[in-house]
């Protein structure tokens, strides 16, 4: 079994097992990026109070509304993305031993390639898989969106009352014939641009991340300690995720309003025909802070799912490559005898 293939089924384990812990979370931001209320005085609640709110009004299920095409989705991402960052991670390496010896560098990868490594990967990542994130985005805000459309109507008909406490079932089908008879077919791949840009989210994660862990490996080498333990590769991988977020939280909102239902009737200032359209649109009606909404969960949320990762496909990796050599080691001794 190749390296690139352990990294990325470890990467798809860790990612699945990410996605089950922090998905509650995951929901509440969504629908806290794409609320388009523009009155000021609206009161602000955490992600908690939210979380509350969905559960007593909607139902323990609505925190997990998509949760399948999203485990899909993260076990697709992730492994595509270690699949090919090994790969090329392998050509870096290569190429830095190259330069070496021409007498150029010292052999290491250095930062400027670590993040060129992980933006290809992330491109890769994208346009592959982009589609599975529109219908997510989708199931994690149907119920929000079908409830502003009577939020004003008062009093509400019998039949809008009981529609609005039990609303209709919505699956990932729905979800995809909705995206389908709005765009066609290219409609599964709205927010890409942005998302494309946002690459530089695990690009930096990433390099932040390699970076932190060869210091940390090099120190534990000259005083003679054993390998990093998965409780430090938690905590780097935090690290790594909360610097990333706060650069790049701008465009994961323009993303997620570009991927959610669009308004077409009525307040056109809530209907986006592109990723220039809603960054002019949320800057005239929102003003900045709208490129900010729900950060503050989203930070807890990625940096909770990326620590989880990080650790758990380290401790797959390390335990698929013993097996392996145990393996190997099990051949040879059956064939000594």
């Amino acid at each position: 079994m190749s390296d690139a293939l352990i990294n990325g089924l470890a990467g798809a384990g860790g990612g699945i097992i990410a996605q089950l812990i922090t998905y509650p979370l995951q929901t509440v931001n969504t629908r806290q990026q794409t609320e388009r209320d523009l009155k000021k005085e609206k009161r602000k609640i955490g992600p908690v109070e939210q979380m509350c709110q969905v559960v007593k009004h909607e139902g323990w299920e609505r925190l997990y509304g998509g949760l399948t095409p999203s485990l899909v989705g993260t076990a697709a991402s992730q492994g595509v993305y270690y699949y090919f960052y090994q790969i090329f991670r392998k050509k870096a390496e290569l190429a830095a031993i190259e330069r070496k010896q021409k007498g150029v560098g010292d052999g290491t990868v250095g930062m400027f390639s670590s993040l060129v490594v992980a933006a290809l990967s992330g491109c890769v990542n994208v346009l592959l898989t982009n589609p599975i994130w529109v219908v997510v985005t989708r199931m994690q805000t149907h119920t929000q969106a079908s409830k502003k459309v009577h939020s004003d109507c008062e009093p509400l008909p019998e039949a809008a009352v009981l529609a609005t406490i039990e609303p209709p079932p919505y699956g990932t089908g729905h979800a995809i014939q909705e995206v389908y008879d709005e765009a066609g077919v290219r409609g599964f791949w709205k927010g890409v641009f942005p998302t494309l840009i946002m690459v530089s989210n695990p690009s930096i994660q990433f390099m932040l991340y390699e970076t932190m862990l060869k210091k940390l490996r090099k120190r534990r080498a000259l005083n003679g300690k054993n390998d990093v333990t998965a409780l430090e590769i938690f905590l780097l991988g935090a690290l790594a995720k909360l610097g990333a977020t706060v650069v790049t939280y701008p465009l994961l909102v323009v993303k997620s309003r570009l991927q959610a239902k669009q308004v077409t009737t009525g307040d056109k200032r809530h209907h986006y025909k592109g990723t220039l359209d809603a960054i002019l649109k949320m800057i005239q009606y929102e003003g900045l802070s709208g490129f900010y909404k729900g950060m503050s969960t989203k930070i807890v949320q990625s940096v909770l799912a990326a620590a989880v990762l990080f650790m758990v496909k380290e401790e797959l990796v390390r335990s698929i490559r013993l097996l392996l050599i145990k393996d190997a080691i099990n051949i040879v001794t059956s064939k000594a005898h």
